[in-house]
């Protein structure tokens, strides 16, 4: 297992951008703060050699909001999880099987730690004859 302590990410909406005109007109890129935001992933990554974990995944994401706005928790994982592909801690977030997302307290700046272990089990819960 694997556990993170990572700066409060961008939310899907910060996290993607869609230009309207010019050659990448109705594209999805990664916005600016996107591409900060995976940049101080892999910096995290790379500092504290993070291994890859492999398999079929679990992955707890527990967020500390950095003041009380409300906000939708399912808007914030897409970032952290392809932040960390890109760093090389996971090989694809189409790996994750079971995903965990819990608010807890207020941190200043916010953060997110995030646990992502392989789930246990030969075929990892498939089916035996699908």
């Amino acid at each position: 297992m694997q556990i993170l302590t990572l700066p409060f990410p961008p939310s899907v909406n910060g996290y993607w951008r869609h230009p309207s005109k010019g050659q990448l007109a109705g594209r999805h890129l990664i916005s600016e703060k996107g591409r900060q935001y995976r940049r101080a992933v892999a910096d995290f990554v790379a500092l504290h050699r993070i291994g890859r974990v492999t398999g079929r995944l679990s992955v707890s994401i527990e967020v500390f909001p950095p003041d009380r706005r409300k906000r939708d928790l399912d808007n914030l994982p897409k970032g952290v999880l392809d932040s960390l592909a890109h760093a090389g801690v996971i090989a694809d977030d189409g790996d994750i099987d079971s995903l965990l997302i819990e608010r807890k307290g207020i941190h200043k700046g916010g953060m997110v730690r995030v646990f992502v272990a392989t789930l246990p089990g030969e075929n990892n819960g498939a089916p035996e004859h699908c």
